[in-house]
């Protein structure tokens, strides 16, 4: 999808405050050191930092779809610091309403001590520039709420946001996702909003915001969704009751994704799904 400057007035009209930015700065820089971003790559994050600051959007930029840095860590991480200290060094002028976010789900082979060693390392490239500004890190096993215990944080940075990604029961979420192996047989799985089921989000989250509350950081609950091939009912159910429970607990949130397989935008009739886009929004059924 090609960002549109439209979609950023429409996304705050909806009521929405936050954009979170996937960006794949591995496709776009240099393999070598000093890892030199495509200058004209980088101007089109810029642009989209414009965009959002200009229509009183907060703005997350993260690293996304690393596929290298997760295979090899110890032989990508330098070269994603490199990328970092470079974007940190462009945006440093910028307000607190951008947001760095240092890696999104961390897997593969950074297991919970290779990512803590990484943190520092990325950390620093973002603060020899922006030694204030608000950078939002998660634990590893693709930021599950379950890995948040083993995630070390360096304890004089007190400008971190931890986040957390939520898509249980998976084989409701992701039923029929071709990225998902085995998708195909889930499909037809609902979610009822039984007290069992609503008993074990709830659980979660509660897991999520009780460690916040321990270590002294807010919680950001960066992504949670359901596929579109999920029944209709299940997903407004679902999503209605994430966004609660997320509200309830303090804890701020962003829905994946805009106008994509989850998304709460029509692009071909340029409309939102107003029921799934207020039941992200945790408002009542049917509220504009």
């Amino acid at each position: 999808m090609t960002l549109q400057p439209e979609f950023f007035p429409i996304i705050k009209k909806a009521g929405f405050d936050t954009v979170r930015l996937p960006v794949r700065w591995s496709a776009h820089a240099g393999q070598k050191p000093p890892y030199t971003i495509d200058p004209d790559f980088l101007a089109r994050v810029e642009w989209a930092i414009d965009q959002a600051t200009a229509n009183g959007l907060n703005i997350v930029v993260n690293a996304h779809h690393y596929d290298d840095l997760d295979k090899d860590p110890a032989a990508h991480v330098p070269r994603l610091a490199a990328i970092w200290t470079q974007v940190a060094e462009k945006i440093r002028g910028r307000g607190d309403n951008v947001y760095f976010e240092l890696y999104n789900e961390p897997h593969g082979k950074f297991d919970t001590d290779t990512w803590n060693a990484a943190i520092p390392v990325l950390l620093e490239a973002v603060r020899a520039s922006n030694p204030d500004r608000p950078v939002i890190i998660g634990p590893v096993s693709w930021n599950n709420i379950r890995a948040l215990d083993g995630l070390k944080l360096p304890r004089d940075d007190h400008n971190l946001i931890v986040t957390v990604h939520y898509y249980e029961p998976f084989e409701f979420t992701h039923q029929g996702a071709e990225w998902a192996e085995g998708s195909d047989a889930w499909l037809g799985r609902s979610w009822t909003g039984s007290e069992e089921e609503k008993r074990t989000v709830t659980a979660s989250l509660e897991t999520a915001a009780e460690w916040g509350r321990r270590h002294g950081r807010p919680v950001f609950l960066g992504e949670f969704g359901a596929y579109s091939k999920a029944d209709d009912a299940s997903r407004l159910r679902w999503t209605r009751f994430v966004a609660r429970e997320a509200d309830r607990l303090g804890m701020s949130r962003a829905y994946w994704e805009f106008c994509a397989g989850f998304g709460l935008y029509d692009r071909d009739t340029g409309a939102w799904r107003q029921d799934l886009k207020a039941a992200a929004l945790g408002e009542p059924r049917g509220q504009e």
